[in-house]
Order: structure tokens, then sequence, then C-alpha cells
């Protein structure tokens, strides 16, 4: 049953404040599940199970699959829907304040969503940020962000640095706003990251890594210069000289730096502290 159908049946509307565009299109679920690759044994964690459209074809491919969804209303609809599927949990919370660690250490998984596209950024954040990340994500985004994501040196930002440090990201599929129910008001994308072992490029340490790239962008538009001065707290000479040490020219901006010049800078900036 499309989703509109079964939240009337249930005297359910969306929320707007929640995001809430499901959806309903069964091509497009199919390649959501095609782009993820999923093997029968796997573990999936679905973020926002909406109506269980897609997390009853989850079920249908995975050996355990974990959704979270923070609206409770969608309870009784859930339950119907994953009845037959006993390797299905759903917990009702919201997503940010769930230890992704504790529910998956130290099985591999893999994560598969129609994520709510105002916290987008946070989402990856959580998931990328943890300390036991997952092997991969298929995610239905913004096609905004997802452009942003597999943005290269001079349409650089903070989150396709820190995307692309974490893994390789490309875009699988654009989405019809008529796959979703309401309409969204912007178009989307179906993007997957695969996500590395180890940072593919030489990185004093992460915390390091992400005060420089946080300080280059600090002051937009600025040249690096200016904001890599103003945001490690540097005189403005001491900070042209570092990014020279680098290999940096001083006048560039932080959009056109290609993640190995990020970590040549947080290495540049190490050794300064030192």
């Amino acid at each position: 049953m499309k989703p509109r159908s079964l939240l009337e049946e249930h005297d359910i509307s969306p929320k707007k404040s929640l995001g809430q565009n499901f959806l309903h299109d069964p091509n497009t679920l199919e390649k959501i599940i095609t782009t993820a690759e999923l093997m029968p044994d796997d573990v999936v964690l679905e973020i926002g199970a909406g109506t269980g459209l897609l997390t009853e074809r989850l079920a249908q491919a995975v050996r355990r699959v974990v959704a979270v969804e923070v609206d409770e209303r969608l309870k009784p609809i859930l339950d119907q829907v994953i009845a037959p599927f006993p390797n299905v949990t759903v917990i009702y919370q919201d997503f940010l304040t769930v230890n992704v660690a504790d529910l998956f250490k130290p099985e591999p998984y893999i994560v598969v969503a129609n994520v709510p596209y105002y916290i987008t950024s946070a989402i990856l954040r959580h998931l990328l940020e943890t300390d036991h990340r997952p092997q991969r994500l298929v995610l239905t985004v913004q096609e905004e962000v997802a452009e942003r994501l597999v943005a290269q040196p001079d349409d650089m930002s903070i989150l396709s640095v820190s995307v692309q440090f974490y893994g390789r990201p490309q875009i699988a599929t654009r989405l019809n706003r008529a796959v979703f129910w309401p309409r969204p008001d912007v178009d989307s994308a179906v993007v997957r990251i695969d996500t590395y072992d180890q940072p593919p490029v030489d990185v004093p340490d992460e915390k390091t890594f992400f005060r420089v790239v946080r300080a280059g962008f600090g002051q937009k538009r600025k040249q690096l210069k200016n904001s890599i001065s103003a945001g490690l707290g540097l005189k403005a000479e001491d900070a042209a000289a570092l990014l020279v040490s680098a290999g940096i020219e001083p006048r560039r901006r932080a959009e056109t730096l290609a993640l190995a010049e990020w970590a040549a800078l947080a290495r540049a900036y190490a050794g300064w502290q030192q």
C-alpha cells in the first residue's frame, strides 16, 4: 500500500518539521537496494523507516535490519509492515541521539536510508565520526547536497572535505520529485559512500586535520592566509609562512584546495606547534 493511503488510514499527516517525504516508487526502491549491493548475511541500519516500504525490501534482502524512526505516530503502520519479518528491529528515537557503535560493534554494517534532508550533514557526521563507521552508506539526499559531497577543487566545502576524508562518494542516480509523497520542493539523488579503512591522505591526527580545515573555511571567500590566521590564532605573516611551508599559495581560497593539500597543511601545522 502506498504511503498516502497508509497514512490516511491511520489519520496521520506528514510533518514538514520532520522532513517527511515518503518514497513510494517501486523502481526507485529497487534502485536503492541494487546500489547498496546487499548480501544475505549483511546487517543494515535504516534511518527514517517512515511507512516501511524500504524496510520491507531490506528485510527480504539481508540477515538483520535495525531501523530508527523518530515519529512514534508511525508505529501502528510499521508494526503491521514488519510483522512477517522477525529480523527487523525498530527503534523509536532521534537518530542523532543513538550510539551507533553500541548497536553494531563489532559487526560490520551498511546504512541504507531516505534521510530527512534538513539534518543530512548532521547524520553524515554522526555516522562517519563514530569509532565504528559503516562499510558503506546509500542515502537519498537533496541533489544539491549530493553535488557538494562529490565536489572537486574550486568547488570544495567543509562537507565535501569531511566526507571525502572518510570515504569515496558517488552519485548513483538522480530522482524525479514524483517518486515521493508529498513531493519535496527540491530535487533529490541517491548517493553511495564507500568508507575507507584508513584515510586516503597522511595526517598527523584527525583532530589536527579538522581543526585546520575548519579554520580554512571559517571565513568564506577570504584568502587562506586570512582565514587560517583568524581560525588558528596566528599572526598574518605566520599564517602565510605556514601555507608556504605546506606548498600552498597564501592567496588561494579554501574551496580550491584538494584533500592532499589540506593534509599537507595539517602536517605543517602539527610541526609548527612542536
